[in-house]
């Protein structure tokens, strides 16, 4: 047996009209598969055939056909907008079904079941593939005269629809039967949905129309991809946007990023340029930017392209859960073993640091029992009076790190002065090491922070605050006090979706000259990167991936599928693997699908759902 047929065929249901008055639902006639006794007539299979008939008189609800697929729009008498959805592929036996709401456009779980649906929507999918059969054409054909002049003999039509119902039944029930139709339905009746991806695509647009007019399956048709227009010449960006003349030395001029020749400058990219320049000079320079998006949407690369229209050095720093103020100005680290300085109590300290691990924010925090970056933000106010004396009881947590970095900063200084005997006799020296960070903002470079969010103390960022203020500053664990640049650029890239991100800061956000959300691309554009990148030549073929990596992306954020991920990245990764198999679905399973998700049952929607309806499988492969 090729599917529960109790799911299917629903014998104790109710009949609908004309066949509800009748006595008994079982006639002595059957079809030529049957035993030749007797039939029985069957709810789903009468309803999905009127369903058909309707269509054919112009109501609503259509059925069509896709190659070997075929697909129904069952308008369900529950609603005004309700419509039974289904797809039937006649190679495998396998649905997929839905039930939409064509005013909301929400899609439910379709489960066929003697406790749920009835399965006329399936009913109407298989119609053509039921018709293909000469006797079930032939009967359909004079039963539907009947349906047409209003059932003048009820007791003949249903003779008719006994014979349909047999067959139906015979054929789909019994693998030996020789016009045997596959259906895969489990006990459970549970069907694979089908995705509002799908349909926005049009990936399930028929090419056939059987009966009715298609409104939701064709309500898009097949998305047509166009080459990418108005497009930023290099030739006028790069160096175009500087903000002051100047000249910058060998190793300088080797740190300005050169732009790739496929890649395509965003206009967002354009609009951070423009503004940095038209600013300069102003009381109010544009000088912090947040590119906020998913991985893969070139959010790094946008950084580097910055750099490149300024004609700057271009730097960056990748925070992680640990980073701290330190990492990002840069410490003070012993090169010697501690010798006396004259202060015992500064040697001591010394003697303690060196065995914590060395002089750096943390330690010497610690050691001065200063409140952390968790108190700072649970009760500003009361670590403000603790460090104080003073009650203010609008204090924030950045008022409570500018009074801790100073007084870390002022232990650091103590710490490394030395009595000048111990200059004499060859006492400890610290040696200064710089970050990437603060060299740019001192020397007027573009600085990409990456993914601050991931900070595990967010007090962090806002001791940088300072920093990203006009004409800011800061003070260096040796006393120097560095000033920001004014052509100084800082570029913010986040993706807050990732696991383990966490919100900016308020504060942060507030001091961004301009928020820029980098989403995926324009599938022409994403087309035409993508084959300047791997060099394919098929852009049909790479239009199909572009369209497969979007739909997947969409099914992810609309199912809270968020442990992986999907986007650039993976399509570039998807092509190249292609170009060595030869095969886009087998790629496509290591790639794009693995990546996406390490849950099965997801991985199993995204294959069923998405990528096999564009991208069939060599070899059919089994199903569960």
């Amino acid at each position: 047996m090729s599917t529960n047929a109790s799911n299917l065929f629903a014998f104790d249901r109710a009949l609908p009209a004309p066949f509800d008055t009748l006595k008994s639902k079982r006639l002595s006639v059957s079809s030529k598969y049957g035993d030749g006794t007797a039939s029985t007539l069957c709810a789903s299979v009468i309803k999905g055939i009127h369903a058909v008939f309707r269509c054919m008189d112009g109501g609503e609800g259509a059925v069509g056909v896709i190659d070997h697929r075929t697909v129904a729009e069952y308008k369900s008498s529950v609603g005004p907008d309700a419509y039974h959805l289904v797809v039937y592929d006649s190679n495998s036996g396998s649905l997929m079904a839905s039930v939409y709401d064509k005013a909301t456009e929400v899609l439910e779980t379709y489960t066929v079941h003697k406790t749920a649906r009835d399965g006329a929507a399936i009913m109407m999918a298989l119609f053509p593939v039921l018709t293909m059969d000469e006797e079930f054409s032939d009967t359909c054909s004079k039963y539907h005269d009947q349906y047409i002049a209003g059932f003048p003999d009820v007791n003949l039509a249903a003779q008719y629809m006994a014979i349909l119902c047999d067959n139906a039944y015979r054929r789909i029930k019994d693998d030996a039967c020789p016009a045997h139709i596959k259906v895969t339905l489990d006990r459970s009746g549970n069907i694979m949905r089908v995705g509002q991806a799908q349909l926005d695509s049009g990936a399930l647009t028929p090419n056939r129309v059987v009966a009715g007019e298609f409104t939701i399956f064709a309500k898009t048709g097949s998305v047509t991809y166009k080459k990418a227009a108005a497009l930023v010449d290099p030739g006028d960006f790069v160096g175009k946007y500087q903000l002051h003349p100047r000249t910058l030395t060998p190793l300088e001029q080797m740190q300005v990023p050169v732009l790739p020749s496929w890649y395509i400058i965003p206009e967002e990219i354009v609009q951070i340029c423009r503004h940095a320049k038209d600013t300069t000079g102003q009381p109010t320079q544009m000088r912090n930017f947040l590119l906020r998006g998913p991985a893969g949407t070139g959010k790094t690369m946008g950084a580097k392209a910055v750099a490149a229209g300024l004609g700057l050095p271009y730097k960056k720093y990748t925070c992680n859960a640990n980073t701290e103020i330190y990492d990002l100005i840069g410490q003070l680290f012993p090169d010697s073993a501690a010798s006396s300085t004259g202060d015992k109590q500064l040697d001591q300290e010394r003697e303690e640091l060196k065995a914590m691990g060395g002089i750096n924010y943390t330690n010497v925090a610690k050691l001065m029992k200063l409140p952390d970056l968790d108190d700072m933000d649970y009760d500003p106010a009361g670590v403000y009076y603790a460090l104080t004396g003073v009650e203010k009881e609008d204090a924030s947590a950045q008022d409570c790190m500018a009074l801790i970095l100073e007084r870390v900063t002022e232990k650091v200084q103590a710490l490394s002065k030395r009595e000048e005997s111990s200059r004499v006799t060859g006492g400890q020296t610290f040696t200064y090491t710089q970050t990437d960070f603060l060299e740019a903002l001192k020397k007027g470079y573009v600085i990409e922070l990456q993914e601050p969010t991931t900070i595990a103390q967010p007090g962090v960022m806002v001791g940088l605050n300072s920093l990203l203020e006009q004409g800011g500053s800061i003070t260096l664990p040796t006393g120097e006090i560095i000033e920001r640049h004014p052509d100084a650029v800082v570029i913010v890239t986040t993706n807050i979706s990732y696991e383990g991100c966490r919100g900016l800061n308020q504060s942060i956000i507030d001091r961004m000259s301009l928020v820029q959300d980098i989403e995926l691309p324009a599938p022409e554009v994403m087309v035409q990167r993508a084959m300047s990148v791997t060099g394919a030549t098929d852009e049909y073929q790479v239009s199909q991936m572009v369209q497969v990596v979007n739909d997947m992306s969409d099914y992810c954020r609309k199912n809270s599928i968020t442990d992986g991920a999907v986007g650039m990245r993976s399509l570039l990764d998807w092509i190249v693997s292609t170009q060595i198999t030869g095969d886009p679905y087998q790629s496509a399973l290591y790639t794009v699908i693995s990546k996406a998700t390490a849950d099965e049952a997801d991985r199993e929607a995204l294959i069923s759902s998405i990528l096999e309806p564009i991208f069939a499988p060599k070899v059919r492969r089994a199903t569960t």
